[in-house]
């Protein structure tokens, strides 16, 4: 009988398609560096672009459902095999699955003339064939561990189709893009605990130094379930006092989570350090969101909103797909100088926009300066890692 590390070695299509990552991580970063482009050049007249609900629905919708979906997507799916021992997606399934993801980005992209209902189910379809398949997975595999995932992306696929009924009907405002969001968020702290220490372990080990000691214990249950609270609150009632509170504490939780890390021991590799750096932007933004509920004169909630998706989500983002690139192209797991170039981009750019509303300099022009910044580290991305992505491993 044929073993599957066998018949994945006997796949001779595309190298594209012969893995999860390679589709997603390629087409999700061109997203992101294109957008803001498309943005600002449909903002100037230069091209004419009316989606459904307004650019600045479509903007949203594109960067929480398009961008990040396509990126959870090729992470999970290339994390499958390891939860389960079965073979992955890859081939004519795993192309035909791409294929349903661009549709749906140029189903939005030409929404007005589709009509709402038309769009919504195109761009839908993805996540929900995408939640079947990895229940069958888990299914299948008995790895019952991964069950919340499937879960996630359910509700992150039900946030989308709530955000086209919002635009279609015109009922409601931003609430499914919120939702989106907020599942966004708790898959990045559900990940992110998992492969941050795990990685950070693993490296002190290879480099002879003391690992650390920080298993799954009480605080890390905390501080999921304050994030669910916390988020749930500000998805409900953004407004409340102590949706406040409840953010700052769950800030507070995942601080200390962390802290339990030690990211500062692995200074020395830039591949691990940015982990760290990500959940870190995770924290803050927690707390940042927690203080615009309570003191909204002196912190606008889109400065704090941002820090969440441009800071926490951007950066982790780039984190893993960097590292998973060169991991499963059988490349050195070390960070040279355009990996390095990626992550203080991302980072500025990030930093860049939160605190846009609080510099000298006009505030559109902060948008501006911020975007363009922060869509260079994708497009960097596209640039050096497209390469390893679209070549047969180790080529």
């Amino acid at each position: 009988m044929t073993s599957s590390a066998e018949q994945m070695r006997s796949y001779k299509g595309p190298a594209l398609f012969s893995f999860g990552f390679r589709p997603f991580f390629l087409g999700g970063s061109l997203v992101a560096a294109i957008i803001p482009l498309v943005m600002a050049l449909a903002f100037g007249g230069v091209i004419d672009l009316n989606p459904a609900g307004g650019l600045i629905a479509w903007h949203g919708h594109e960067m929480i459902y398009g961008f990040i979906g396509a990126i959870a997507a090729g992470f999970i799916l290339t994390a499958v095999p390891n939860w389960t021992g079965r073979l992955p997606l890859m081939g004519t399934p795993l192309a035909l699955l791409a294929g349903l993801w661009i549709a749906g980005r140029i189903a939005m992209f030409f929404s007005s003339a589709l009509g709402g209902m038309m769009t919504g189910l195109i761009d839908g379809a993805f996540l929900f064939v995408l939640d079947m398949f990895l229940w069958r997975e888990v299914l299948a595999g008995k790895n019952w561990r991964n069950a919340p995932i499937c879960i996630l992306i359910f509700l992150l696929a039900m946030g989308n189709a709530v955000w086209h009924v919002e635009m279609t009907t015109g009922v409601g405002g931003f609430f499914g893009l919120h939702f989106g969001i907020v599942v966004m968020a708790l898959l990045l702290a559900l990940i992110g605990g998992r492969v941050t220490p795990s990685f950070t372990r693993n490296w002190l080990v290879k480099s002879g130094r003391e690992p650390i000691n920080a298993p799954f214990a009480m605080l890390d249950k905390l501080s999921l379930g304050a994030l669910a609270l916390g988020a749930g609150l500000w998805l409900f009632r953004p407004d409340y006092p102590f949706t406040g509170v409840a953010l700052l504490v769950a800030g507070a939780l995942h601080f200390a989570r962390l802290m339990r890390w030690r990211g500062w021991r692995c200074i020395a590799e830039p591949l691990v350090l940015i982990l760290h750096i990500g959940y870190f932007w995770l924290a803050l933004s927690l707390v940042l969101l927690g203080a615009s509920v309570l003191l909204p004169a002196l912190l606008p909630s889109t400065a704090a909103l941002h820090g969440l998706t441009a800071g926490a989500m951007g950066v982790m983002i780039l984190a893993v797909m960097t590292r998973a690139t060169l991991g499963h192209t059988g490349r050195a797991l070390g960070a040279d100088a355009p990996t390095i170039a990626i992550y203080a981009l991302v980072n500025l750019g990030a930093a860049a926009r939160v605190a846009a509303q609080f510099m000298p300099l006009p505030y559109t022009t902060m948008i501006a300066v911020s975007s363009v910044i922060w869509s260079s580290a994708f497009l960097l991305f596209a640039v050096v890692y497209g390469r390893y992505l679209l070549t047969p491993r180790g080529a």
